[in-house]
């Protein structure tokens, strides 16, 4: 296709990004998210885009969670609140190692 074509002349990849964890991995290890890929291109392999984005939006979903984190983040900062919250009403205590504290050694 000329537009692949055209890619490799300019020496740029627009398409890296779909296939990042299906390129080679150092070790010959396949990468953490890897089976998540595969699964949304299995998904979505023959179905057109318009069909593809409606019918394996979890795969995608999936995939994007696993590559960037967001969900777990999110759920990290609602433990953190919920912590803070507590400390402030005097509910929980902090251990000494959460305060800068040393523990003592023998």
């Amino acid at each position: 296709m000329p537009y692949f074509e055209l890619q490799r002349h300019l020496g740029i990849d627009v398409d890296k990004w779909v296939v990042r964890q299906s390129m080679p991995q150092p070790h010959g290890r396949a990468s953490a998210c890897h089976a998540f890929e595969r699964e949304w291109v299995e998904c979505g392999h023959g179905l057109g885009q318009t069909r593809a984005r409606r019918e394996c939006q979890p795969e995608y979903e999936d995939f994007m969670e696993c590559m960037h984190r967001t969900k777990l983040a999110a759920r990290l900062k609602a433990i953190l609140e919920q912590r803070d919250k507590l400390v402030k009403e005097g509910k929980y205590t902090l251990p000494d190692y959460h305060k800068g504290k040393e523990e003592m050694r023998p």
